[in-house]
């Protein structure tokens, strides 16, 4: 009876805040929206049949399946790695840090990383800088011939002159398009090309005056000079001679270009790399898994930290003396040693993923969330707002609950198995 008068408080606690709601979940989720109509295993069919519903299944699937292992491994590696350097726990500590700040303040983080502009995310940031370092992108996009230009456009994007070019004749190719402001810093003012003996020479200009007042496919005095443009001269197909324009955007040719066509070679107006579409419905869910790994990865090194230092030292020393190498040792002693530590952080995340929703939620713009959805976030989005459905609510917590059941006795069985050692 005493035992029984000090156990009843936290039973009372766990009847009201555990079973009760469980009891209530599985008793609402046999009626209909209202609570008043008896459906049976209706709403259990819906979730069948619901499209939205099954991506919830398969992508809560994924999250099973990627984001426990990911971050079980990436746990161990650090924790083996870091086992020998002297710098070590201030690596753990930093790795670990990411577990201070609550899901939301990481969504509202990792809403920024993956943002679409590169000038704000540093995903999209360090992959356009990668990719610019190979295939760098022009700085004149959008430029193309104005109305009654010399200019026409081409196959693939370029830019060809109608009439072919003579030496003494400075050939003038104008363009428009392009806003003032987008051209690129330093831009300096365009120059009427002199002729030359021999030699074609030219003008590229952006061919706008601010403020009106500039005369057509004339290169004025305040119009800006298109510096760093490639000009090539083309002959039956084939390209006889090149030039980039200056900084005051005149260029000159050889003579053999003395009647070629002059080509705006389309690798001239190249988009700018907009980089990866992180937040799109492709990547959307391998990207917040990324997120989910970024915080808890430092708190499977740390509990694999721990079982790493209970590992008897003289069986690494002993396979070493044998001839084993640092990676057999790894695998074969140090990996099956902490196989414990490592099945309970695996389902420890289990458990945490198949509940995941801050992440989820905060991260995955409204457009993609169907793309993104998990089942926790689906069980919200049923229950609450304008168009909730309890009832179908309360059968996608059952089915939730019965998920995570199993994985739930294996752990109990797995630390039975334990408590016997």
């Amino acid at each position: 009876m005493v035992a029984a008068a000090f156990l009843l408080p936290s039973l009372v606690l766990l009847g009201a805040l555990v079973v009760h709601p469980i009891g209530y979940s599985l008793y609402r989720s046999l009626f209909d929206r209202s609570g008043d109509a008896f459906v049976g295993v209706g709403n259990y069919r819906e979730i069948i049949r619901d499209d939205t519903i099954r991506t919830a299944l398969r992508n809560t699937a994924l999250w099973v399946v990627l984001a426990p292992t990911t971050a079980t491994a990436l746990g161990l590696i650090f924790a083996v790695l870091t086992e020998r350097v002297r710098w070590g726990t201030a690596f753990k500590l930093l790795v670990f840090m990411p577990m201070a700040i609550s899901m939301l303040a990481a969504g509202i983080i990792f809403r920024l990383v993956y943002d679409q502009d590169p000038d704000r995310g540093v995903a999209n940031a360090v992959w356009v800088g990668v990719h610019d370092t190979f295939a760098q992108s022009s700085a004149f996009p959008k430029a193309r011939p104005g109305r009654d230009s010399p200019l026409a456009a081409a196959a693939g994007g370029a830019f060809v002159t109608r009439d072919p070019v003579r030496p003494g004749a400075p050939a003038l190719l104008p363009l428009v398009g392009m806003a003032p402001e987008d051209l690129p810093a330093g831009t300096r003012t365009a120059v009427a090309a002199a002729p030359e003996p021999g030699k074609v020479t030219g003008t590229v200009w952006q061919d706008f005056t601010r403020g009106g007042g500039g005369r057509t496919n004339v290169v004025d005095p305040t119009e800006s000079a298109l510096a760093g443009i490639r000009v090539e001269a083309v002959k039956d197909g084939r390209v006889v001679d090149s030039a980039t324009a200056r900084a005051d955007g005149t260029f000159t040719l050889s003579a053999q270009a003395d009647g070629a066509l002059l080509r705006l070679p389309a690798s001239n107006f190249r988009e700018a790399y907009a980089g990866v579409r992180w937040l799109g419905p492709t990547l959307v869910t391998p990207a917040v898994i990324g997120a989910y790994v970024w915080m808890w990865a430092g708190f499977a090194m740390v509990l694999i930290g721990a079982g790493l230092a209970a590992v008897p030292r003289e069986l690494l020393e002993a396979a070493r003396v044998d001839g084993a190498g640092e990676w057999q040792v790894f695998r074969r002693i140090t990996v099956p040693l902490l196989a414990p530590v490592l099945a309970v952080v695996l389902v420890t995340l289990v458990i945490n993923v198949m509940k995941i929703f801050d992440l989820v939620f905060v991260i995955a713009p409204g457009s993609v969330q169907d793309d993104a959805n998990v089942l926790a976030l689906q069980l919200y989005r049923t229950s609450f707002g304008t168009d909730a459905d309890p009832g179908l609510g309360s059968a996608i917590a059952v089915l939730l609950l019965v998920l995570v059941v199993p994985v739930m006795l294996y752990n109990i069985r797995r630390m039975r198995k334990e408590a016997r050692r």
